[in-house]
């Protein structure tokens, strides 16, 4: 690791943000992500509008929580969530929270999402589960988002938001929108008459043929 490939990653955060909107995962300031770095993460600062973010105000936050900046910023307020993912989970390298309409509407009732697709296996899982509810900001949502997560890459989290998970940020981000992509489809055949869940083993089968989905690096 060396200075300019951590430029290079604060940078990539900055574009994300920046795209989210257009994504059609967020909304003003809302939402923050996270990138494993070193002994700790790079996050998003709190409140300060994308369009104005540059990458040195990404805070780098150590895993015990304590972070130095020589700028008038502070980590997102849901950095308890981001820390504590990547500590319990070593397969993660990136974190994306987000408040898209589709999912955050389930979130609100506390709905989780079946397997009414197959691209659902994305998840990990047959179901999307929703977390139980806790105020922002503090250690109890990170815990019940934590819970919610067990054997899942990403979740709702009650009456707030989504969590997306992945090895790096784009794949993390992509799980975000294939999130509300999902959730969006549900509601719409709703609409139209009562969705048919696909079974566990057909979720399981799934699973198992995205290990092997899409490009793999050339050998050496």
């Amino acid at each position: 690791m060396n200075e300019s490939e951590e430029e290079a990653l604060r940078w990539s955060i900055v574009e994300a943000c920046r795209n989210m909107r257009g994504l059609g995962l967020n909304q003003g300031t809302s939402g923050n992500i996270s990138v494993r770095w070193g002994e700790g993460l790079l996050i998003t600062p709190s409140g300060l509008p994308y369009d104005q973010m540059q990458a040195a105000d990404i805070v780098f936050l150590k895993f015990d929580g304590t972070f130095v900046s020589d700028r008038p910023i502070v980590p997102s307020s849901e950095w308890r969530i981001h820390r504590d993912i990547l500590l319990a989970k070593p397969s993660v390298n990136a974190v994306v929270h987000a408040h898209p309409v589709y999912s955050t509407a389930f979130a609100m009732c506390r709905r989780e999402i079946p397997a009414v697709h197959y691209m659902i296996a994305a998840a990990g899982g047959p179901t999307i589960r929703c977390s139980d509810y806790a105020t922002f900001g503090t250690q109890a949502l990170s815990e019940t988002a934590l819970k919610a997560l067990e054997d899942r890459t990403c979740c709702l989290l009650a009456n707030h938001g989504i969590i997306a998970t992945g090895p790096n940020l784009a794949k993390a981000l992509w799980l975000a929108v294939e999130l509300e992509t999902l959730c969006q489809q549900y509601y719409v055949a709703s609409q139209i008459g009562t969705p048919v869940i696909l079974s566990d083993a057909e979720i399981a089968l799934n699973i198992e043929k995205f290990k092997s989905y899409g490009l793999k690096p050339r050998p050496a």
